[in-house]
């Protein structure tokens, strides 16, 4: 499989992705660093181990199993149906094709809101199971015990505060939170709290969705911890997207995204071309087939039919 080349990304503070053979595993300390630094975490979303080998051979910081697999591989509306099971068996797949970036896997919907002991028994299958180096869950203030709780067992968390999908009917729908003042849930002053709280609870990095950009230069400054944008402007200490979105995969882009390919419309080419080649008997092609070691004669072929059983047709009388 092709290597990825290391390419230098915008300002002095920014450091080219390393070539794998020279790269180094990177650990939570080494994010927890990178804010000091001055270093932007790179961090995308993969769902088996295909991509996470291309992803990790390109030098990404960090590999997240995200739960966001049951709208983009599974075909859901939401993330709320996705099970523990899942997560393990995609984290699984992502451990296998991973050896340098940081594998974090997602705690889908009632794996950790039950109660705290099932949140860190939980906890325990993404690492055990899955081979996780560490979990995400959603969540500020009232998840502040179970961050704790979770992170007392030496099993690292990065939290998710702001548009929380697995809030989407509090929400009412994916929409932009912290635009409105106030301590209530998705209110600016809450998610500040939010940011606090978690970093309080022993998280090592937080990602701030679905916010205002000022909101989340706001909190990057607020916390020590790095912060991970999505839907949070340029002032976060780094960047996280949906890997589908990024290779233009999607059929909708949101509006924070990019896309940095449009694997979608290659793809549908490839599959028209291979349509269109098998019905006109053009592949696969003599080069593409395999051959007996001793060619066989015409003639020998006429007579090993003849073996068979089958006669060569007559003319009728």
């Amino acid at each position: 499989m092709a290597r990825c080349a290391a390419t230098p990304t915008n300002g002095s503070a920014h450091k080219a992705a390393a070539s794998p053979a020279s790269r180094a595993k990177m650990t939570v300390p080494d994010v927890v660093r990178t804010k000091a630094a001055g270093r932007r975490i790179s961090m995308l979303t993969a769902y088996d181990a295909s991509f996470a080998r291309i992803l990790d051979e390109c030098g990404i910081d960090i590999l997240l199993v995200g739960d966001s697999l049951g709208m983009v591989i599974q075909g859901l509306d939401s993330t709320l149906p996705v099970t523990l099971d899942e997560m393990v068996y995609h984290t699984r797949m992502v451990t296998r094709g991973s050896h340098y970036a940081l594998v974090v896997g997602d705690m889908p919907f009632l794996s950790y809101q039950v109660s705290v002991s099932e949140a860190v028994a939980n906890a325990g299958r993404l690492v055990k199971e899955g081979g996780a180096e560490a979990v995400k869950l959603e969540g500020g203030l009232t998840m502040a015990r179970t961050v704790e709780a979770i992170t007392t067992i030496d099993i690292p968390v990065m939290g998710h505060i702001g548009l929380t999908p697995q809030s989407v009917h509090r929400m009412g729908g994916f929409r932009v939170q912290g635009r409105r003042h106030g301590k209530g849930p998705g209110n600016r002053e809450r998610l500040l709290d939010d940011a606090r709280a978690i970093e309080a609870a022993g998280a090592f990095a937080v990602v701030l969705e679905g916010i205002p950009l000022d909101l989340a230069e706001e909190i990057t400054a607020a916390v020590a911890i790095p912060t991970i944008g999505i839907g949070a402007g340029p002032g976060c200490n780094g960047q996280v997207l949906v890997m589908h979105d990024l290779l233009g995969f999607s059929e909708r882009t949101p509006k924070f995204a990019r896309r940095f390919a449009d694997l979608r419309a290659e793809i549908s080419r490839a599959v028209r071309t291979y349509i269109e080649e098998v019905g006109a008997g053009t592949f696969p092609s003599d080069a593409e087939s395999y051959h007996s070691i001793e060619p066989v004669s015409r003639s020998a072929k006429k007579e090993q039919r003849g073996h068979n059983g089958v006669q060569p047709s007559r003319a009728r009388a």
